[in-house]
Parts: structure tokens; sequence; C-alpha cells
């Protein structure tokens, strides 16, 4: 018999503004703890040297997290020319160098409009990407290369912030996938030069916005205050571009049980589902036939927030 875990029932979304040197892990278990949340976790992880935007679901949320990651994304990176690096950031070793691209800011602008658009990345040994069952990173931590498959990413926009020999600042948003280590890389051996990342922030996750993060302190503070729950968003809150079905009691029975339910007025593709007095029940699928699908079922009933 499973033993039953620990914790509050306790459902929504934080945006945590996660510090440098935290593994993504960490932070969930630290928010998890705060809010003595019997369940969380992530819609994408950060590197322990990366800060910023990390959503983190509590609850019944956790079960849109999948959902959420083809999110875009918006970074401020910060990459130090002339030196690559075995992990492609300030975290691994020097394995090569070249000489340092002029203080003119023209062909670092050019240099970047090259990488707007779709582009291809072959994704780095240390990635949580897997061959053959095992993690990159720990093939590349046992000395070992293995061949990868070039990705196709899409740039949205890629700005210069700063260029002051050696460091470059830059602004990015981009879609799913996109690893910013391998394009500063890539940013370097278009000028002639290597590069690695030595700052990354995370600014947004699409829908969210920067001015909705908190820090762990301020978290531990409102924790203190009896305040927490005011920085909790709905369950669904990063899926509000999805429609909503609304069901009657029969209905919302039906589909609380994972059965199908007929004649649903609402266009083909996925769906938020709620019941009646405003309750989340879950996500579903309407098909072209106009029936509606469960595709996560929430265990515990959760209020319109």
């Amino acid at each position: 018999m499973s033993r039953r875990r620990k914790g509050r029932d306790i459902h929504g979304i934080v945006l945590l503004d996660k510090p440098a040197g935290w593994s993504s892990n960490q932070a969930v278990q630290k928010v998890r703890w705060l809010f003595e949340a019997r369940k969380a976790g992530h819609t994408g992880s950060l590197d322990p040297f990366a800060t910023g935007m990390l959503p983190i679901c509590l609850g019944e949320a956790s079960k849109t997290a999948a959902c959420m990651l083809d999110a875009a994304k918006t970074y401020i990176a910060e990459a130090r020319l002339g030196q690559a690096t075995s992990t492609g950031d300030i975290e691994g070793d020097i394995v090569g160098e070249a000489a340092v691209p002029g203080p003119d800011c023209a062909p670092i602008r050019a240099a970047l409009a090259r990488f707007e658009g779709r582009i291809r990345q072959i994704p780095p040994m240390y990635s949580a990407l897997k061959h053959q069952g095992q993690p990159l990173y720990k093939l590349a931590r046992a000395g070992r290369e293995v061949p990868r498959a070039a990705r196709e990413v899409t740039v949205h926009a890629l700005s210069l912030l700063r260029w002051e020999p050696p460091l470059l600042e830059f602004r990015l948003h981009c879609s799913k996938g996109t690893y910013v280590r391998t394009l500063a890389e890539d940013i370097g051996l278009e000028l002639g030069s290597r590069a690695h990342l030595t700052a990354l922030r995370r600014l947004t996750v699409e829908p969210f916005g920067e001015s909705a993060m908190v820090g762990l302190d301020q978290l531990e503070a409102m924790r203190e205050a009896g305040t927490l729950e005011h920085c909790l968003l709905a369950a669904d809150a990063g899926l509000q571009a999805w429609p909503v079905v609304a069901l009657g009691e029969a209905d919302a029975a039906r589909f609380g049980h994972g059965n199908r339910v007929e004649g649903v007025a609402a266009t083909a593709g996925p769906v938020r589902v709620y019941g009646p007095a405003g309750l989340l029940l879950g996500l579903g699928e309407v098909n072209a036939a106009h029936v509606l699908e469960a595709r996560r079922v929430f265990n515990q009933i959760v209020s319109d927030a």
C-alpha cells in the first residue's frame, strides 16, 4: 500500500525568480516546502548559473506543466568572446581561444541579425537530451562525445544591448528548444572568434511577464506574514489562450471519470474544462465531431482563481 505524500492540497502557479547557484529541482523543492504543498513541478529547467523566471506548478497545476513546454521565452545573456569552454558557459574549462573583435558595434549587430529567423542548432553535450537512454551531460562528464542531430529553432528577435570587448550582452526572444549557450558559441564563430556564456537571465515564459516574478526572499517574507497565496496564479494561468468549455453537472461528472462528452459547442482543439460554479475540472481535446475527450482530469476540484 503506497504512502500518501504529506502536505497541503494547494493548487496554482508561482513565477519564481530563480537565484544563481540553484538547480531547478532545488528551487522547486524550496517553493514546495514554503507552501507546504503536496506536489510541485516546473515547466522547463534553468541551468544552475542562470537566473530568472521559473514557473513552478503546485498541486493539480502540475498537470498543466507539459502543456506549457512549447512556450516562447525571452532572455538577456552575456557572452565572453575570445574563449570557448567545455560546457559553453562559465562553469566549464577553457578549451579554445581566439582573437576578440574590435570595438565597432556594426559588425556585431550584423552578425546577430544573421541569426534571426529559423536556424539550426546542434544541441550541446552538456544538456538533458538523451542518447540511448543516457542524458548527454552524463556522457560528457565521462569524457564521451556522441553525434547529435541538428534541430531547427526560431529566433524571433535578437538585439545588441552592450558591446564592451570582450563582453557582449544581447536580448533574445526565441522558441522552445533554443540553446542560448550554443547560440553564443555560434555568434563567436560567426565573428571569427570563440565565445561562452558568462551570465543568463530568463525574463519571460509566455504568457507570463517578468513583473509577476517573485524571489525566494519575498516568498519567505510572505510565508512569515501568512500571505503566500497572494502570489499564486490560477492553475490554468499558463493556458489562457485555450478556449473554455463549461459543462453542466451531468457532463462534468462524466468528464471527471475520464469519459467522453458529446455535443460540445467548441471548435476542435485543446480546451480548459470548467464545471458548475466555475470549478476547473481539467484539460481536454475537442475533435471535429464536437466530442470532448479528457486529457488531464484534476483529482482535486480547483476553484477559478
